[in-house]
């Protein structure tokens, strides 16, 4: 397995399939521009295997953290480690930013997830709660 940083709409368009939909090529060139944005592609025998996508996150009292956006490994390649090692690489990334922490919302039915982000080093924090507004677009 190798992981590396996307830097290309091509590479963000071929790992679709380990997004909730379609990527849209606007959508991802609009991604890579943005500042504090990265997605980190795990690749087995040159096919994405896995992703984790981060946002740094900087306020004028705080400083700048790591949201751990999303996470995302091809059910063929899951329960191998995968996640794990894209987790602690946007850690890594994390670390060599700057950024005081990194965090990540999850639900508190996901197994999987949460037994991923503890074995890279996360703790829970307690009750999270996540509200959203949905926008017409």
């Amino acid at each position: 397995m190798e992981i590396r940083r996307a830097t290309s709409t091509g590479e963000l368009i071929d790992a679709q399939h380990l997004y909730d939909g379609p990527a849209l090529k606007e959508w991802a060139a609009r991604f890579l521009a943005a500042p504090g944005h990265l997605m980190l592609i795990a690749y087995v025998d040159g096919f994405p295997a896995g992703m984790v996508s981060g946002i740094e996150m900087t306020h004028p009292d705080k400083g700048t953290e790591m949201c751990l956006y999303e996470l995302s490994v091809d059910e063929a390649h899951r329960r191998r480690g995968i996640g794990r090692a894209l987790t602690e690489a946007l850690a890594a990334q994390a670390r060599e930013r700057g950024c005081y922490g990194m965090w990540v919302g999850v639900d508190t039915d996901n197994a999987a997830a949460l037994a991923t982000y503890t074995a890279s080093g996360a703790r829970s924090d307690g009750v999270f709660a996540m509200l959203t507004w949905d926008f017409d677009a």
